[in-house]
């Protein structure tokens, strides 16, 4: 890896930047929708209000190296070539993917767990087996094909952090075959959670934002039936009254619980395509405006959106969609039009032009 030096302190700006205003960086939502015949597409989002993430699609051959970083300025951790090609999305640096798919058909993809993850310590006599947190997506997704692979992979690493004022991160992955793991590392040990319902946030941990959803036994689709009171008649205003309490602000919970809902009551699509569609339009919901992210007399970064992008993932045509803050036309990487034999590395920017176009409509 080249200019090792120079990229740790890249991510280190970012790191102390999320570490000293870590409320913008915890809103990343995801969620698993499911289509007629039981295939699965994740999606989610990722926010991070305080300023551009630079986020870069990655194309990785077979056979790429890679060496992770390690705290103190040094790229002398963990080596790791590709087995498997994969596209990524990226933020900050190149080298930390976010999200992303094999040519095998697995997904990962990592979320923001502010304080309650704790990875073990950096221990210098381990540096071989060690990797950081930011590049255990591009470990996973260069060489494995199944959520239990990645299981039994995940004992032979230790992650670590490049910078232990940063936030932890957690992960999701999902493979093919419907299988669907959370992974955590909490006082240093690593568990592995299936996912039944397929959503995930930011903090609390996984168990505790399950347990959270008993609280909202009352919610059902559609709207309430009329009551009445004494002589008055009650009825809902509109339709999705069944609705009614559910959460609406942006914290980790109440995304949890409303993008659970939101997803466990979206009409099955006939195919992946569909499906994906589907999924940009009910993370419409999570997408959190500048002005959430900033207290009064604070002054907001430069860009259109905390939000800034959304993706989706359809394993099984290998396909990775995504739209972005300057952008909200949906785009797609068809890895099958990839030899990931020849392909040579590739890094571009999400948007060419940081700045969506407005179309006008002549009338005539």
């Amino acid at each position: 890896m080249k200019s090792g030096l120079r990229t740790f302190f890249g991510i280190a700006a970012i790191t102390s930047a999320i570490a000293l205003s870590a409320v913008r960086a915890d809103a990343c939502t995801g969620i698993t929708l499911k289509t007629v015949d039981g295939k699965l597409v994740p999606a989610r989002t990722i926010e991070w209000g305080g300023s551009n993430l630079n986020s870069r699609y990655v194309v990785v051959p077979r056979g790429y190296a890679q060496q992770s970083m390690t705290p103190g300025g040094k790229t002398e951790g963990m080596r790791f070539s590709a087995r498997y090609g994969y596209v990524g999305l990226s933020v900050e640096m190149k080298e930390f993917v976010a999200e992303g798919i094999n040519e095998a058909g697995l997904s990962a993809g990592l979320f923001y767990f502010p304080g309650y993850g704790k990875y073990e310590d950096y221990d210098e006599c381990l540096k071989e087996s060690s990797i950081a947190d930011l590049q255990l997506v591009s470990w996973i997704l260069g060489n494995f094909k199944t959520v239990e692979e990645v299981k039994e992979g995940m004992k032979n690493v230790h992650v670590i952090a490049i910078d232990p004022r940063a936030s932890t991160i957690h992960w999701r992955i999902t493979d093919k075959s419907g299988k669907q793991m959370i992974i955590e590392i909490i006082d240093g040990k690593t568990n592995f959670h299936e996912d039944g319902i397929g959503v995930l946030t930011n903090s609390p941990d996984f168990r505790w934002q399950m347990t959270n959803l008993n609280n909202y036994v009352n919610l059902y689709p559609g709207g309430a039936k009329p009551q009445k009171i004494g002589e008055m008649n009650l009825n809902a205003f509109g339709a999705g009254s069944g609705f009614l309490g559910i959460p609406g602000d942006v914290t980790p919970p109440s995304r949890f619980v409303r993008a659970a809902f939101f997803q466990n009551t979206a009409p099955a699509q006939k195919d992946e395509e569909s499906a994906a569609l589907q999924a940009f339009q009910i993370l419409n919901n999570f997408d959190i405006p500048m002005g959430v992210e900033f207290g009064a007399g604070e002054i907001p970064a430069d860009i259109p959106s905390a939000t800034q992008w959304t993706s989706a993932t359809d394993m099984y045509n290998l396909k990775i969609y995504y739209r972005t803050m300057y952008n909200s036309s949906i785009r797609c990487i068809d890895l099958k039009t990839i030899d990931f034999s020849k392909v040579k590395y590739t890094d571009m920017p999400l948007d060419e032009v940081m700045r969506q176009p407005v179309t006008y409509i002549k009338i005539k």
